[in-house]
């Protein structure tokens, strides 16, 4: 690869990722593994998966068995990035946290609301596509619906995905195509090493899901 291909990729740091993944196993105690990476192709990027319609690229599991590859273990992890240093930091749902998903017109309009209630947050990432993730304790994905039910909205009618065992998340400060990369609106310290329930989070995030679905619906009117 020559040094002008290789300069069409966004900075992304082996080191960086390295870093970062190792802490997040270490600080954290969550569970990571490596997923595919971006790679200079005649002056594009690509995702080393090399598919060229690939909807994640650089941002996704590189192998069908990731659940069996994710570690805990600090020094697994320095491993694992170190033979692939730019590979993506994916962080498996369902098993310390769980993910709650909205856009981020909506994220940013519960996160308001939540400070305002002075409820207890988890770190939250927003990713290059607009998309909002809020870390809260494990069973969301399972427990959502029935909460959205009982708030008086039906879950379909509302964009808000609770992601939980079998999913996973990308993490900072992995990059997702040219698009950008992947940030923390809120990032852990040891202040939110407790996460929030869903049972606690839910109401403010469906309340701006709803917004934008009623503005949504207005604008199509």
């Amino acid at each position: 690869m020559g040094v002008t291909e290789a300069a069409q990729i966004p900075q992304q740091r082996g080191e960086q990722l390295l870093d970062n993944a190792v802490r997040y196993a270490e600080e954290r105690h969550w569970d990571v593994f490596p997923g595919t990476w971006l790679e200079a192709v005649e002056g594009k990027q690509r995702c080393s998966c090399g598919d060229l319609g690939c909807p994640l690229p650089g941002a996704h599991a590189s192998r069908p068995d990731w659940a069996n590859q994710a570690t805990g273990s600090a020094n697994a992890a320095r491993r694992l990035w170190s033979k692939q240093p730019t590979a993506s930091i994916l962080l498996p749902t369902g098993r310390t946290f769980d993910a709650i998903e909205v856009s981020e017109s909506a994220g940013f309009l519960a996160l308001a609301r939540m400070e305002r209630m002075d409820l207890p947050l988890g770190p939250v990432t927003c990713t290059p596509d607009r998309r909002m993730l809020f870390f809260v304790l494990p069973g969301a994905a399972l427990k959502a619906p029935d909460l959205i039910r009982k708030l008086g909205w039906a879950p379909s009618s509302l964009d808000l995905i609770a992601r939980g065992e079998g999913h996973y998340v990308a993490a900072p400060p992995t990059r997702i195509g040219g698009h950008g990369a992947v940030q923390w609106a809120r990032r852990p310290t040891p202040a939110n090493r407790w996460l929030p329930d869903a049972d606690e989070l839910i109401s403010p995030l469906a309340y701006a899901c709803a917004r934008e679905a009623a503005a949504a619906r207005v604008r199509e009117g």
